[in-house]
Order: C-alpha cells, then sequence, then structure tokens
C-alpha cells in the first residue's frame, strides 16, 4: 500500500488532509486492515469542537471497538454521512470517498509536527 502524499499522519493512525482552513480527517489504510470488516462508525455532530490528541468518535469492527484521535483542533463542518449508511466503506475507500470528518482549523500549524506519508509508512513497517 502507497499512502497519499498529500496528507500527514499521527501514530493513532489518523490522516488530515489541508485545504486553507480546513482539515479532512480520516483513518489509514493500516487502521482499517488491522480493524478488518467495519460495521459501525460513531462520528461527532456538526459544531462539535475536537482537541488534537483527544478523542472524538470511534470505529466498530468484528474484531474491536477502536477510538478515532483527532490530529487537529478545531469545529467539526461536516461529517461524512456516506459512513452513517455504508461503514464498511472505510475498508474499500480509507483514504478517499470515506473521511470522517472536516474540522475547521483552530492553528493550521498544528499539522507541522505529524508524519509525512514516507515517515508514516516507515512506522508501520510496511
Amino acid at each position: 500500500m502507497t499512502y497519499p502524499d498529500n496528507l500527514r499522519y499521527t501514530k493513532e493512525h489518523e490522516w488530515v488532509a489541508v485545504d486553507g482552513d480546513t482539515g479532512t480527517v480520516g483513518i489509514t489504510f493500516h487502521a482499517q486492515k488491522e480493524l478488518g470488516d467495519i460495521v459501525y462508525v460513531d462520528l461527532p455532530k456538526v459544531g462539535s469542537a475536537v482537541e488534537v490528541g483527544k478523542t472524538f468518535g470511534s470505529v466498530e469492527s468484528v474484531k474491536a471497538v477502536s477510538d478515532i484521535y483527532s490530529p487537529v483542533t478545531g469545529e467539526v463542518v461536516e461529517a461524512n454521512s456516506l459512513l452513517a449508511e455504508s461503514p464498511e466503506k472505510l475498508n474499500e475507500d480509507p483514504h478517499g470517498a470515506a473521511w470522517l470528518v472536516k474540522i475547521k482549523l483552530t492553528n493550521v500549524g498544528e499539522t507541522a509536527g505529524l508524519m509525512s506519508a514516507g515517515d508514516y509508512t516507515a512506522y508501520i513497517g510496511e
């Protein structure tokens, strides 16, 4: 698996793509592979505040429930409604159509401390 270069990654296996002052957040291919078949996704409501390093939701698979940690601080401006009806999309396209939330960033500079695709690939040992 190659990880997109335009994303920044966390050690908890989330990614963020920044466009202006908005960050789109998702879980990585590695995370969904480790979880197995995803059956439910719990996401925050629009308007919720999220804080870097804090949980904002969870992903449930046939194996386990895993918390989702925010890679950035800000306010949720959109949650991916596709995942409410089709959580299995996270297994099919975790870096694309199956993004989790869009966040209006409080501090765009927070992403500087996150891993590049190359760093993340080395971190997970692929």
